[in-house]
């Protein structure tokens, strides 16, 4: 293939699109630069495996550290197992991707996107996005594309298109928008408690800058004389699918019209159901067409069984309003809420309710030293003080499985409820602890990650975080059946896996911080997005109010068994002071204090422990430690060496000076000895610090009651 190089700009912002130059044996390929960030990405498709009734599409994103320019940590200094950024850029890319790839479609397709270069300024992950929809089209796989994805920041007033890593940090929004030629596909948000009007315009504004990448794709497609077959289904056994569709839609109709049913009994009406058309089929004779048909690909009868459930459930909500389970389609199912349902060791814990779907969330309060440190990726961000973490057990769909590690659903729940979060929480000044909340999928029938959001947020004001507002969420929902479009609130599981969309809002009273759209289709209009936003907001009211019933405030108090934390500043330059040779100075007081401490670069020193009065009096000794010393200061202190001209004090901890002979009493002293022994107490004053830093003291000239702040400074009241 020859080399061909485009380049599209966006308000002085370019991106460059080089092919036929890297990875020649991969089905596609394109190099995707903006600034100095450089990613490949490339798309290989392989012939499908026996029996797969599915697309295995796998999307992996690779960040290399020289990229940036760093070795890997660890022993073996190498890339490992993908940070967790690398897994939600995977993500990212995926969400967008898997919907334009043709149903029927059973070949293997992996596609691999690899951060070859990057600078501080431009986030490789939008890059990726549309990169993967060239490399698919270069490698003429079926595909309803092309497919671009782009960002959005709000700086001010002024939505800025890919802005720069600082830009997303200064601005209120950071919205990633995917789109094709048929509409979005994909919308991943965080924002600053933006109204929905605002964040509509954001949307369509991102959608019109990535029709333009798709535009650029089309005209390269077009010079390369590359047109996309999309080829057609497999036919399907037309006396088969005929026998299933007569022997099933009576009882399916059956079934989802029920609306006593719970999730357990429908699913298990629905099978029984299906079982009586197997059976059915298997009392044909050995000769039937149906019967061979069936042999020859069992999976045809499940297929074509979830099809006709999938047509009549959708007929049901478009034609008559009305949903499985009997609820209007703005309708919220059943909310319940509860605070403090685990032991007070446990820092704070809420319980939601929705449904079926139960989640448990649990805080756990820590110092700033338990900040999960992010060392080994290419961002920007060297450390979390807000780590939300989403576990999905088997049990809570009443399956069985091995439990694993968290998969890239567990991680991408969950920073999904972390971002929605975020917004809400207090300045790290205000309330320096490090946050921790797991959210337990104790039972799920859909909308998991939204539950986890309001699940944290009760978990949270029971802790005492001092949020600014309470946040909620809701996943949306859409069946579109030609031109007619019905938005669903609060989708349960078969609405989310029968339907063509699925939308989470999460945001407070005032607006939105978390937003993620997944579709089903080649596209959706931003009219109907933002129907379904402003819908969204409804519901969203809805559960706030039913979660302030719970605990409508922060609580007062911490936990007793959450660490009290005080926070001082101190001369940076005085850090080494206070740390001593080899730690020696900060441990004696930790042990002494029994506290955890802190000290960041800025000289700022958090002091951690159970018992306030601990931490207050770590704070002392700190203080005086590092604080500068002036002549005429007072102080309280012990003798830790006896020379014949006088007597050395520690005034402060690792910081001595010497009284003079001369200084030790107001009449003449023969030894040193004679007033003196080391570890007594002595209350003494700063007579001078000289030229050299050394620390002359006296025991002359104090008054009585100079005497007393010193003794109860150092604690020794």
């Amino acid at each position: 293939m020859k080399e061909i190089e485009r380049s599209i700009s966006f308000d002085g912002r370019d991106i460059i699109l080089k092919i036929g130059s890297l990875a020649p044996q991969s089905g596609g390929s394109v190099l995707i630069e903006s600034g100095d960030t450089a990613v490949l990405v490339t798309a290989t498709r392989s012939e499908p495996r026996e029996g797969i009734d599915f697309l295995p599409l796998l999307v992996d994103y690779e960040e290399r550290l020289y990229a940036g320019g760093r070795i890997p940590g660890g022993f073996l200094r190498r890339e490992g197992r993908p940070p967790e950024k690398a897994t939600l850029t995977s993500r990212l890319i995926d969400r967008p991707l898997r919907p334009l790839f043709p149903s029927w479609l059973r070949d293997d397709i992996q596609v691999v996107a690899t951060t070859l270069s990057m600078d501080e300024q431009v986030p490789p992950d939008v890059l990726a996005v549309t990169g993967a929809s060239i490399a698919v089209m270069l490698g003429q796989m079926p595909f309803y594309g092309p497919m671009a994805g782009v960002r959005v920041g709000l700086i001010g007033d002024d939505f800025i298109i890919n802005p720069t890593f600082s830009e997303i940090e200064e601005g209120d929004l950071d919205l990633v928008v995917a789109g094709s030629p048929d509409g979005v596909l994909m919308v991943e948000a965080g924002a600053n408690e933006l109204p929905e009007a605002d964040i509509i315009e954001a949307i369509d504004f991102g959608y019109e800058a990535a029709s333009d990448l798709i535009k650029a794709q089309q005209e390269l497609l077009d010079e390369l004389g590359i047109k996309i077959e999309i080829g057609s289904p497999p036919e399907a056994n037309s006396n088969l699918e005929e026998f299933v569709r007569s022997r099933a839609t009576d009882g399916i109709k059956k079934v989802l019209t029920n609306f006593d049913y719970n999730k357990t009994q429908r699913d298990e009406a629905i099978d029984s159901v299906k079982e009586e058309v197997k059976n059915q089929i298997e009392e044909l004779p050995e000769e039937d067409p149906v019967k061979v048909a069936a042999a020859a690909n069992s999976k045809d009868v499940d297929n074509t069984f979830k099809a006709v459930m999938k047509e009549l459930m959708r007929r049901q909500i478009v034609e008559e309003g009305v949903r499985v389970d009997g609820r209007k389609l703005d309708e919220i199912r059943p909310i319940s809420c509860r605070v403090g349902v685990l032991p007070r060791r446990v820092h704070g814990s809420g319980l939601f309710n929705r449904g079926l779907t139960q989640i448990l969330s649990a805080v756990t309060l820590g110092t700033p030293g338990e900040a999960q440190e992010l060392a080994d990726d290419l961002h920007p961000e060297s450390e979390k003080t807000y780590l939300h973490h989403y576990n999905f057990p088997p049990f809570s769909v009443g399956e069985t499985r091995p439990m694993r590690a968290p998969g890239r659903r567990e991680i991408g729940h969950g920073a999904l409820a972390e971002r929605a979060i975020v917004p809400a929480l207090p300045k790290k000044e205000d309330f320096p602890y490090v946050i921790r909340v797991v959210s337990e999928v104790l039972s799920s029938n859909g909308s998991t990650s939204m539950g986890s959001v309001c699940g944290s947020t009760l978990a949270l004001m029971d802790a005492g975080v001092p949020l600014s507002k309470p946040v909620s969420g809701a996943a949306m929902g859409l069946i579109k059946e030609g031109s007619e479009v019905r938005i669903l609130t609060d989708i349960q599981g078969i609405e989310d896996f029968l339907g063509d969309m699925d939308f989470k809002v999460a945001g407070t009273r005032d607006g939105i911080t978390a937003l993620q759209m997944d579709v089903k289709l080649t596209g959706l209009s931003v009219d109907t997005i933002g129907d379904a936003i402003n819908q969204a907001r409804e519901a969203r009211i809805n559960i706030l109010e039913k979660m302030m019933e719970a605990i409508d405030e922060p609580r007062d108090e911490l936990s007793i068994y959450a660490p009290r934390l005080f926070t001082l500043k101190i001369d940076p330059e005085t850090i080494g002071m206070l740390i001593g040779p080899g730690g020696k100075t900060i441990k004696s007081i930790t042990e002494e204090t029994g506290t955890k401490i802190d000290i960041d670069d800025d000289g700022t020193v958090t002091i951690a422990a159970v018992d306030g009065d601990r931490a207050k009096r770590a704070r002392t000794m700190i203080q005086n430690l590092t604080r500068k010393l002036n002549s005429g200061d007072v102080y309280a202190g012990r003798v830790t060496r006896i020379i014949p001209i006088g007597a050395f004090v520690e005034i402060l901890p690792g910081k001595e000076g010497m009284i003079h002979i001369s200084q030790l009493a107001d009449y003449r002293v023969g030894k040193v000895e004679d007033e003196l022994a080391v570890g007594d107490l002595v209350t003494v004053k700063v007579r001078e610090i000289d030229s050299k830093g050394r620390i002359n003291l006296t025991r002359l000239g104090i008054h009585p009651d100079e005497a007393s702040a010193a003794r109860e400074a150092a604690g020794l009241m």
